[in-house]
């Protein structure tokens, strides 16, 4: 009997709906904090957002509807196909049932467009003629680049932070061949930037040096028709990116699964861990059994050692107070090769799963991951990303786990992207030439004393 390994959805069943966890949480979120401990109003973010995504940012509704425009674009790889991991079960030995959602499939190569061509259709219905943003690994500047080609009449500069820019020169080739104008950051570009540069002429860069310098290229537009696009962390980019967990409930229904037992994503900003677990941690709320967890670096323990605390975005401090997980601002993080998850702050949605229990963390090493990376290349065929491969090394570990304990089990995990543009960390790691790096608490200890005296969360 031939086995099914690709599980798909009819461009009709894509979904019609975002799903919003927020009205959903035990304990409801803390608001944005503007510099005077008040929370921020709706015309404070008017500078850096548009009106309508401001709307989505504070929603308490749990169904946001999908404008036709953007589902128009998303149906260009949407539904995503859905694979059951049957190699790697088989060189694991485990009796788990594998499944991954391939988000390496849209035209980026990742999750990220997802919210992406939102953004950037949600701009120019608002007027805007210019959108500004960050990078880490490319894969976020990427995806805006192509959104901003699809919408038509939006520009796009992006600041990528400055080790990922010399360690993936294609990805800023994507950027320009989409339009894209791709910028090492720091740069002198900026007053944040050329402060950053005047201290540390040799920083490796951060993300949170790059939202400044991207914030303030937006707010200092005197024609005020720039605004600026994040990729991961704020609500509404969760929100976005639900679409994969939602698709991923209607086909695992066809192959008669209801829920999975554990549901894996890699952890930096949270955007691809929130898509593809938000819908689930909904059927966890009401009720259902089902292990949420979200795998992050050794170097950057956002979710398993930072706090929960008020913290800003950016090192410039000019984004509103966040109540999440942070390393503080000033986190400047290890070069290592998963660039997309070095981000000091977690998303507050997620930040607040893991406060009330809905969730687990655990940190992963870079060797354990490109290690996992590479048996699921053999298996699978495909390359992953080394931040997928946070999600593939927490997957192979609940697969040794369901072994040991002879259980069946289904496990499905976020496959965030391809790691084409990848190659050299790769080829790195074989060489021996990559090593692990733990963030010393001593160091998260020094970057918290800068938020004392910072209002608490709830």
């Amino acid at each position: 009997m031939t086995r099914q390994k690709k599980i798909f959805l009819e461009e009709s069943e894509f979904p019609k709906q975002w799903y919003n966890l927020a009205p959903d949480l035990p304990t409801p979120l803390n608001p944005p904090l503007g510099p005077d401990g008040n929370p921020v109003g709706p015309e404070m973010l008017a500078p850096v957002f548009p009106m309508n995504l401001i709307e989505q940012e504070v929603s308490q509704e749990r169904w946001i509807d999908i404008p036709d425009g953007i589902r128009d674009i998303l149906i260009q790889w949407r539904p995503s196909p859905l694979i059951r991991a049957y190699e790697l079960e088989e060189a694991l030995g485990t009796p788990a049932k594998i499944y991954y959602k391939n988000e390496g499939v849209s035209p980026a190569g990742s999750h990220k467009p997802n919210t992406a061509v939102a953004q950037a259709w949600y701009n120019k219905q608002f007027g805007i003629k210019k959108l500004t943003t960050e990078t880490g690994a490319g894969q976020w500047g990427s995806a805006l680049s192509y959104a901003c080609a699809q919408i038509g009449g939006i520009e796009c500069k992006v600041f990528m932070v400055r080790v990922s820019f010399d360690q993936k020169p294609f990805r800023k080739m994507m950027m320009e061949t989409w339009g894209g104008k791709c910028i090492a950051s720091p740069s002198t570009e900026t007053k944040a930037g050329r402060d950053i540069l005047a201290q540390f002429p040799d920083t490796p860069g951060s993300l949170g040096i790059a939202i400044s310098e991207a914030v303030e290229a937006a707010v200092s537009d005197p024609k005020g028709e720039t605004r600026y696009s994040l990729g991961s962390v704020l609500n509404h980019v969760m929100l976005h990116q639900t679409v994969i967990g939602l698709e991923a409930k209607k086909q695992l229904a066809k192959v008669g699964i209801q829920n999975p037992d554990v549901v894996i994503g890699c952890c930096g900003g949270g955007s691809n861990f929130a898509g593809l677990s938000f819908p689930f941690i909904y059927d966890k709320i009401n009720g259902a059994n089902i292990q949420v967890i979200g795998a992050e670096p050794f170097s950057c323990p956002t979710l398993t050692k930072a706090p929960f605390i008020y913290d800003n975005g950016d090192v410039a401090q000019m984004t509103p107070l966040l109540a999440m997980n942070s390393l503080g601002h000033n986190f400047i993080p290890a070069p290592i090769h998963a660039g997309g998850l070095r981000y000091h702050g977690m998303a507050p949605l997620v930040s607040a799963a893991l406060r009330d229990g809905l969730m687990d963390a655990i940190a992963v090493h870079q060797s354990e991951c490109f290690e996992a990376g590479l048996l699921f290349a053999k298996t699978e065929g495909i390359i992953p990303a080394p931040e997928t491969t946070h999600a593939i090394a927490a997957t192979i570990r609940e697969a040794k786990k369901a072994k040991e304990e002879g259980k069946e089990k289904t496990i499905l995990f976020n496959f965030s992207g391809h790691g084409l543009m990848d190659l050299v960390g790769y080829n790195k790691y074989q060489a021996g030439e990559l090593h692990d790096y733990e963030y010393p608490e001593s160091e998260i200890a020094e970057n918290l004393k800068k938020l004392e005296g910072y209002p608490l969360p709830k």
